[in-house]
């Protein structure tokens, strides 16, 4: 059941003009989003200036915030905000989060534990072998895979993580759920919301515009630990993702390919740039020590959290006793890889040790 504040997130969420930067700006100065959609023409002009406000005014003649939560209802689909505890902590580190992700599944905790593999539409067979076969390995070792639902390398990610008794996989949309796209992956999206997640930060009805991929790439980088980039262009969207990863503090693998292949040049030009060269799915579990995250991860949640700290997470807690401070401020003075301060980090939130005050930005909690 969605909470009266909640209908007020949705529908400001869905106004025209409104992204996360301004979201959360208009919720600094308001307080609640239900303030905000009462507010007067001239506070909104004061946060937002004239044109946007008078769209927010003019948005909010025709949206009646009850109806927006009953049409998410009626559709089947459930929504997280940003405010909330279960709202993935992955992508809450990420600089302005989606205030409001649509979703059709269940998250679990595990989902924590996530690599995103994408690439290519027109991938070649050997491409499409080798992303099915690394999402299967992923998910047998309990990692859940993280993709796009696109033609070509996404799908054959999802598919091999569904091959695997219990495998889990998050599709990410570039359109609203009930726009789901491209069509003919109509069957793998409704596999997908019965065994694990499919999501998106795109209100219901939303069209697959071209522009809004970029943003779809933001968030499958957010929910990852890693991103995976199997054959793709140079001017590939993959690359965009890969970019967002690097940008979000996450690492990045490339699988090489021929030499003489376009789909080559992608995964090539990262690995010359500091991408870690993957094999195969050992390389992505050394690099993440994800089997014994995973170890840990399910520890946590079939007993009471256990507040011990590993010595990586040690470190962390030494380093936050100077007060509030930014994870790019935790990797620089702990001088442990971004992967590894990720992964302590989301160790500790689960033992409740410590809270993310803001964005990337944390605290201890005794």
């Amino acid at each position: 059941m969605l909470t009266e504040e909640a209908l007020y997130w949705i529908a400001l969420h869905k106004t025209p003009g409104i992204g996360p930067k301004r979201f959360y700006r208009l919720l600094a100065a308001f307080g609640t989003a239900r303030a905000v959609w009462e507010a007067e023409s001239g506070a909104l002009t004061k946060v937002l200036g004239g044109k946007v406000a008078a769209g927010l005014v003019a948005f909010r003649r025709t949206c009646s915030p009850p109806a927006e939560g009953e049409r998410v209802q009626k559709a089947g689909c459930r929504v997280l905000l940003a405010i909330d505890p279960a709202y993935p902590p992955l992508l809450k580190q990420i600089s302005d989060p989606p205030p409001v992700l649509y979703y059709k599944g269940q998250f679990r905790p595990l989902d924590q534990l996530a690599v995103a593999i994408v690439g290519s539409r027109r991938a070649t067979p050997r491409g499409l072998n080798t992303a099915l076969t690394l999402a299967a390995d992923l998910a047998a070792q309990g990692v859940t895979v993280v993709s796009g639902l696109a033609r070509g390398i996404d799908s054959a990610a999802h598919r091999g993580a569904l091959q695997v008794d219990g495998g889990r996989t998050i599709a990410v949309l570039g359109s609203g759920l009930d726009r789901g796209y491209p069509p003919e992956n109509a069957g793998l999206l409704h596999a997908i919301a019965e065994r694990a997640v499919v999501c998106s930060e795109f209100p219901l009805g939303t069209p697959p515009y071209a522009a809004n991929f970029p943003a779809r790439n933001r968030v499958i980088s957010g929910l990852s630990l890693a991103v995976t980039v199997v054959e793709a262009a140079t001017d590939s969207g993959s690359l965009i993702t890969a970019d967002f990863a690097l940008e979000q503090g996450r690492d990045v693998f490339a699988v090489p390919g021929p030499i003489e292949r376009e789909g080559s040049k992608g995964p090539h030009g990262l690995i010359k740039q500091g991408a870690f060269l993957v094999e195969g799915a050992k390389d992505i579990f050394a690099a993440l020590n994800l089997p014994m995250l995973a170890a840990e991860v399910s520890a946590a949640f079939e007993t009471e959290p256990d507040p011990t700290l590993s010595p990586a997470e040690q470190k962390i807690w030494d380093l936050l006793a100077a007060g509030e401070t930014h994870i790019d401020e935790l990797v620089r003075a702990s001088g442990l890889p971004v992967a590894t301060v990720n992964s302590a980090l989301v160790m500790m939130e689960m033992k409740k040790v410590i809270s993310q005050v803001a964005a990337k930005t944390y605290r201890r909690n005794r």
